[in-house]
């Protein structure tokens, strides 16, 4: 199963290859996915200031979710997401603000706006597998239009949430589209020590639904295949597993260290591959891009990102209720108890 590609690294269009982008949204693309770069460069400072927690960055990933994200219809269309999908959170109407007050711990900050149709970044891995596919199955059943992209990496597909979830998923055929992002690492572990499969993708005719693979780094790619997989899910033919291989450029998360397992020939490979580069040549290629244009854009994104962090670092500070609530409708005895010995003995 070769993976489906469009646009070369060199950032020209293969043979008989067709940008269904227009150049507009190439360009919106462009800028989301620099944003998303700029983003973590500024998140990873702000941990090592003790200003952030723990934080997991995109880099090297960002065609793969904004291109996946543009094929969705943010009036409609649902998100469930890990933790490691920044730009496709920001296109489906996440402010950068709420996504920096969640790396400050600040749970008030950080509420999804109404109206803006995802649910909470999940840790836990692949637990929200299980969660998209019963939105899907409920969307249906209430005759709405509506489709969940889920999106999990290559580590989370070996946990039984994800099996399972497919399984339902394809007896129901729920409007799922399942976004695997294989970016050849789960954590420390290296993609050819978590299968003996030759794909991930494979896996989805076994439940009973396609299975696509493909190039993770190519926006364009990554935008017809999620498109034709939101179009087949809209139609309710059910759901598409797509494994986007792609490669993570960047540590886990600010709490690894990758210089102890990766080899610096095959990171220096990936490097290569970047998918912003790919993009900027082909707009430049078209004279839609430029050194000038990289620099303004730069400055724009700089100073955006500079007043989501002054707003993040001026909501109130969390307290010790901000630790108990938004997890149960009615709060259980046990822990009512803690909360009242944590406030007593002060916070923090």
């Amino acid at each position: 199963m070769e993976p489906v590609q469009l646009l070369d690294t060199d950032g020209t269009l293969l043979p008989g290859a067709e940008a269904r982008l227009p150049d507009e949204s190439v360009l919106k693309a462009l800028r989301l996915m620099m944003l998303s770069r700029a983003a973590d460069r500024r998140a990873i400072s702000l941990q090592r200031q003790g200003r952030f927690g723990t934080f997991a960055p995109v880099m090297g990933q960002e065609a793969a979710f904004v291109g996946s994200a543009m094929a969705l219809d943010p009036a409609q269309d649902w998100i469930v997401p890990q933790y490691r999908e920044m730009p496709a959170l920001l296109h489906h109407g996440y402010p950068l603000e709420r996504l920096f007050g969640y790396f400050k711990g600040n749970a008030a900050a950080a509420k999804i706006p109404d109206g803006v149709n995802m649910f909470p970044i999940q840790i836990a891995l692949g637990v929200q597998i299980p969660h998209a596919v019963g939105l899907g199955w409920g969307l249906r059943l209430r005759g709405l239009p509506g489709v969940v992209a889920c999106y999990f990496g290559d580590g989370a597909s070996s946990e039984g949430d994800f099996h399972e979830a497919c399984n339902l998923a394809g007896i129901v055929k729920a409007p799922v589209v399942f976004f695997l992002s294989d970016n050849g690492w789960a954590i420390s572990t290296p993609r050819r020590m978590q299968t003996a499969g030759a794909t991930f993708a494979e896996r989805g005719p076994t439940y009973g639904f396609p299975g696509v693979v493909v190039d993770g780094n190519d926006l364009f790619a990554v935008h017809a295949v999620t498109r034709e997989a939101v179009d087949r899910a809209r139609s309710g033919q059910g759901p598409t597993l797509i494994e986007a291989r792609t490669y993570r450029i960047g540590p886990h998360t600010t709490a690894d260290d990758p210089t102890r397992y990766v080899d610096p020939a095959e990171h220096a490979a990936w490097e290569a591959r970047d998918p912003i580069d790919r993009v900027q040549r082909y707009l430049a290629a078209k004279g839609l891009w430029d050194g000038a244009a990289e620099e303004a854009w730069a400055k724009e994104i700089d100073a955006e990102i500079e007043a989501a962090v002054e707003v993040a670092e001026a909501q109130a500070a969390p307290s010790a209720d901000d630790l108990f609530e938004h997890s149960y409708a009615h709060l259980p005895a046990r822990l009512e108890r803690q909360r009242d010995e944590l406030s007593r003995r002060g916070w923090p």
